[in-house]
């Protein structure tokens, strides 16, 4: 449970002893310390196995050590010595489970066999396996396939996703939502348009070679820390870092390298940010256009500041842009971004004196009504000045789960022409469906309709991440069936359907025996490196299987048996399930599994770093921006009402909380708050550690409050507040969500705040 709540002053650096105090304690925490740590030195490593938390790219040669403190923490989470065996579930009725936190649940250890739920007892019971897959597979086949949903979790391996969306299209459906709607989407919806690729165009070379620095609503030092090594080098060359998101990030300020001896013996940080810019929730999409602005004007004037050879050449649309550019006054940018123009030409100098810059962001930009467009601002900015295909250059969203582009890039998508069907039919003899499938928001809706009738997850916590939690629980209860393949507790398998079933698989980090030895599986990270990864500890249980075994067994017990489609074989040796896959799409991964052994592993295939454009025009595309308002149909800037942004802790990685500490906000011992500027608390006649709910502002009828809010005081622009994700995930509505992607537009909700007695 959490301690007694403590506020305090942000004053750490990023990194630093504050990282190995919160890795050695996670440590002591899960148990297992010494092998464990043992075991942390061959995370990221040739011959060792990849993260499970974060997708950051892996550099070769790699640092000595190399990981971070989340993904030591993921780790331990992982190689936990606690167990729920049988006689849990038998003290514990699943009611009453409910009522347990989302840290005392994934804390109680890793689940060790097969488990069905008892209406009549309301207890996890324990099941074989044969009786598991047999029950899930005669239920499925009751089923019209597009009543069923089939998520996938981000740290699902390239080879379980493939069987997974394979399956489900053999099924007869493509409804393959999965973690990147939540976040991403946006990012892979844009970039097609733009540029002809569905990805990023950095690799970590990029690092080394550019002269500038943009990151937009990405909080690195909390969900992406092994970046900081790239910016600490990169600063170090004196490379300017400009870091546009709305919370002033201790964290993101100032790193302290803990593979630095010196360093850390005399506590030394180097100042990461050149420049430090705090807009408006969602104004991004403003600070970006002025961005824009400033250099076409500058440009008119006759300074050289576009690359005006690469224009002509690369791109499409440029005109049109540039009259679009025109319709938006100075006095709208300012308002909307909530930044003077004197901060936005500074930003700008800076970027037209840098030979190469990259664009690099995070949800800060996706997770918006306009997400879609406002990363289609970001590559209007970068290919101003030519900075895609350009060494040192590019654009790098950066991505979340570890394998959540990687199991996108072997087809899980509910997108049915991103996927090689023909091929599919071709190589294993089925018609795969062609109608589109369910994205994440689709799916919450069937099932609060009534329309979806089974949910089943590879990995992932999908009642705790979506919004609109009041109406979503109530109605997923009612599901006919819910299949969790999962390695801990969580809250998902606890709000489940009327048949519900736990699988327990192997963790990543574990060694996976099957007919032909010991198998590696792979993973892509957020450049599109493709790496392998070797279990490295004995199963948490001797009744584990993992993720390929479990999802070829649910289709052979679901399926007709299908001559050109071999589970037993795929499974007893994921080298031919790696061929598989290649057969599918020899440009991206032709000899890819002798390819993902080398050191470093490789690189999948990325036209648009050869300045290759894959668009309708064959060129890189401008857009011409509209509007500036990234969140259209709410109502922002009534009195009284905020913008909320939803965030993650020092402590937690998505929904997995790890403890109760973000130490670079100086938040301890809760995460029942609410982050306020201090003039909006005077304003509101409010005190801070005073406590309130949350209402959100909508029209529709329904109620979205969460109440039991610490405030606390902290550097953000007036009229926004910060507060955690999940626990504030009931004030999401669930069609407020990027237009075009879908994605649940979480960086600014509107909400009113009510004190509380």
């Amino acid at each position: 449970m959490a301690e007694q709540v403590r506020i305090s002053q942000p004053t750490e650096a990023s990194g630093g002893w504050g990282s190995l105090k919160g890795v050695a304690d996670i440590l002591r925490q899960e148990g297992h310390a010494l092998s464990t740590a043992a075991v942390l030195r061959q995370q990221n490593k040739h011959g060792g196995f990849m993260c499970v938390s974060c997708a950051w790219a892996k550099p070769e040669p790699p640092h000595t050590l190399e990981f971070c403190e989340n993904g030591a923490k993921a780790t331990a989470w992982d190689l936990t010595s606690h167990r729920l065996e049988p006689d849990f579930f038998e003290r514990h009725t699943v009611t009453e489970l409910e009522g347990w936190s989302d840290h005392a649940l994934e804390e109680a250890g890793r689940l060790t066999e097969p488990m069905r739920w008892d209406a009549a007892s309301d207890r996890y019971l324990p099941a074989s396996w044969e009786e598991a897959f047999a029950g899930i597979g005669a239920a499925l086949k009751s089923f019209d396939p597009h009543e069923v949903v089939f998520y996938a979790s981000g740290r699902a391996s390239n080879e379980a996703a493939f069987l997974w969306q394979l399956f489900v299209r053999m099924y007869g459906c493509n409804n393959l939502p999965d973690s990147s709607n939540m976040c991403h989407e946006s990012t892979s919806v844009a970039l097609p348009e733009a540029i002809g690729v569905p990805v990023g165009t950095s690799t970590l070379d990029d690092f080394s070679h550019t002269d500038c620095i943009l990151i937009f609503g990405q909080n690195t030092s909390t969900n992406s820390p092994r970046m900081l090594h790239q910016l600490d080098d990169a600063a170090k060359r004196g490379v300017p870092i400009i870091i546009v998101n709305p919370l002033r990030e201790h964290g993101m300020e100032r790193f302290t390298n803990p593979q630095s001896p010196p360093r850390m013996l005399t506590v030394q940080s180097r100042q990461i940010a050149a420049q430090f810019l705090q807009p408006l929730p969602g104004g991004d999409l403003a600070v970006l256009t002025g961005l824009c602005k400033l250099l076409l004007e500058w440009d008119a004037a006759g300074e050289e500041v576009l690359d005006h050879a690469f224009i002509a050449e690369h791109t499409h649309g440029f005109a049109a842009f540039k009259t679009a550019m025109q319709r938006f006054g100075w006095e709208e940018i300012e308002r909307r971004s909530g930044l003077p123009r004197a901060a936005l030409e500074e930003v700008a100098r800076t970027y037209a004196k840098a030979g190469a810059a990259m664009g690099v962001y995070g949800m800060g930009l996706t997770q918006h009504r306009l997400g879609v467009e406002t990363v289609r601002m970001l590559v209007n900015l970068l290919l101003l000045r030519g900075n895609i295909g350009k060494p040192g250059g590019g654009i790098c969203p950066v991505r979340g789960h570890s394998n959540v582009q990687g199991q996108r890039a072997v087809w899980i998508t509910e997108k049915p022409e991103l996927a090689p069907l023909d091929r599919f039919a071709e190589l294993f003899g089925f018609a795969p469906p062609r109608e589109k499938g369910l994205d994440v928001v689709e799916s919450a809706k069937g099932v609060i309709e009534g329309k979806v009738k089974a949910v089943l997850q590879l990995g992932g916590n999908l009642v705790r991440s979506l919004p609109e939690r009041g109406l979503l629980e109530p109605a997923w209860r009612q599901l006919p069936l819910t299949v969790m393949i999962t390695t801990k507790l969580n809250r998902s398998h606890l709000i489940h359907g009327q048949g519900a079933w736990l699988l327990p698989c192997l963790s990543r980090i574990e060694i996976d025996r099957q007919a032909s030895g010991e198998q590696i599986v792979s993973m892509e990270d957020s450049t599109s490196g493709i790496h392998p990864s070797h279990g490295q500890r004995e199963p948490a249980s001797q009744h584990l299987l993992s993720e390929p075994a479990i999802v070829a067994s649910l289709a052979k017990a679901t399926l007709p048996p299908n001559p050109k489609v071999d589970w037993d074989g795929w499974v007893g040796d994921y080298t031919l399930i790696r061929h598989a896959i290649a057969e599918c799409h020899p440009e991206w991964y032709s000899d890819y599994d002798n390819r993902m052994r080398r050191p470093g592993g490789f690189l999948r295939s990325n036209p648009a770093r050869k300045r290759e454009w894959r668009t309708k025009t064959r060129k890189a595309n401008f857009l011409a921006l509209e509007t500036l308002e990234a969140n259209p149909d709410m109502r922002f800037g009534t009195p009284g009402t905020f913008s909320l942004m939803t965030v993650r802790s020092n402590d937690q990685f998505n929904t997995t909380i790890y403890g109760y500490n973000d130490r670079f906000r100086g938040v301890h011992g809760s995460r029942d708050i609410v982050f306020m500027h201090p003039d909006d608390i005077t304003e509101l006649s409010l005190g801070a550690e005073q406590r309130v709910a949350l209402e959100t502002v909508a029209d529709d009828g329904v109620q979205r409050v969460v109440g039991g809010l610490q405030i606390v005081p902290f550097d953000l622009p007036r009229g926004s507040l910060a507060a955690y994700y999940p626990e504030c995930n009931p004030l999401l509505p669930l069609w407020h969500h990027a237009r075009e992607s879908h994605v649940p537009a979480a960086k600014s909700i509107p909400v009113r705040v009510r004190p509380e007695a």
